[in-house]
């Protein structure tokens, strides 16, 4: 059976977020276009309503809209999939249609609508900060200690530069 990466992106905190969908869940997506809506309850994300923006195959091309079938190799000027360079440019480049189907490995969603939890609640994120403030003042104070021991423990040792070349010979002859 296929299965997901899902990037989840929140325009209002301008972050995103990674989950996986694995059997049931990436059934929901299979034969789905890019800016079709999806409900977020079928993926567990409650109160949730998401966009798809688009996603990549498993080899890495984008898909881009409005292309029919797997994978197709097209003539294109600036866009998806192509950043452009001079003006006027055409590159030939590979890109992926614009269904979802079993050869697509990640899909970008973007939230629509947002539901009664915060998705940085829901993924864990809020969790990860409080544990890294929890700790970082701890943190600081071994990383200065280990700096001062080290400090202590290594002598410095100065040597003079050997003298090369014409300054050897007056020497020598002196």
């Amino acid at each position: 059976m296929a299965s997901f990466k899902i990037n989840v992106a929140d325009p209002k905190t301008a972050k995103c977020y990674k989950t996986e969908a694995k059997d049931a869940q990436a059934a929901i997506f299979m034969g789905l276009n890019i800016d079709e809506k999806v409900d977020g309850n079928k993926i567990g994300l409650d109160g949730y309503e998401l966009q798809i923006m688009g996603g990549t195959d498993y080899c890495g091309f984008p898909m881009r809209h409005g292309i029919l079938g797997v994978r197709k190799k097209i003539t294109m000027f600036k866009g998806t999939g192509f950043k452009g360079g001079l003006k006027g440019m055409k590159k030939r480049k590979t890109v992926c249609g614009h269904k979802i189907n079993e050869s697509i490995s990640a899909i970008n969603l973007k939230v629509v609508k947002e539901g009664t939890k915060k998705l940085s609640d829901i993924f864990g994120e809020g969790k990860k900060e409080e544990a890294k403030a929890e700790k970082s003042p701890k943190e600081k104070e071994t990383k200065k200690e280990e700096k001062s021991e080290k400090k202590e423990s290594k002598p410095v040792v100065k040597e003079e530069p050997k003298k090369e070349g014409k300054e050897e010979k007056k020497e020598e002859k002196k």
